[in-house]
């Protein structure tokens, strides 16, 4: 029998086993299908290598993007300090923040399947996001999107 002597105090009510026990009734009824979804997810996780594959994959992918963008000789710039630089969300702004190549390269994304690339409605340019469920590939196909844009509209 569970005593729950060693529950953390943060624990929500939902997943605290001993305090659904204890009420003799559910307090809600537990999101079944994230806690299904989220076993699946942990699964697989294990299976290709946990945290160390996440973090790998993580750092290749903001290191191609990051890359991509230093290489183009500041047509592409990153606004953030790069000792501060996020490896999940990447903002850049295009030739000093130029609305209309970056309306441009939005529009012209859209037509290689790359979308969601706008960046936050206050700051502008371009966000992208490199979460777990960014594949590989999909890094690679906006970098290479990136190189052929640049080579269309550098001066």
């Amino acid at each position: 029998v569970y005593s729950g002597k060693d529950r953390l105090r943060i624990c929500p009510t939902i997943l605290d086993w001993k305090a659904t026990a204890d009420s003799e009734q559910m307090p809600n009824t537990p999101a079944c299908w994230n806690l299904y979804a989220m076993g699946e997810y942990l699964k697989y996780s294990k299976k290709v290598g946990g945290v160390p594959y996440w973090d790998e994959l993580s750092t290749a992918k903001s290191v191609l993007l990051y890359d991509t963008i230093k290489a183009s000789g500041g047509f592409y710039t990153c606004p953030v300090e790069e000792s501060c630089r996020s490896r999940i969300n990447v903002p850049f702004i295009i030739s000093g923040n130029d609305s209309a190549l970056t309306k441009k390269f939005l529009d012209e994304a859209k037509k290689v399947k790359l979308f969601q690339l706008a960046g936050h409605r206050s700051v502008g340019g371009i966000r992208a996001s490199l979460y777990n469920g960014m594949p590989m590939e999909g890094v690679q196909c906006l970098t290479d999107f990136m190189k052929a844009f640049y080579d269309e509209n550098r001066s």
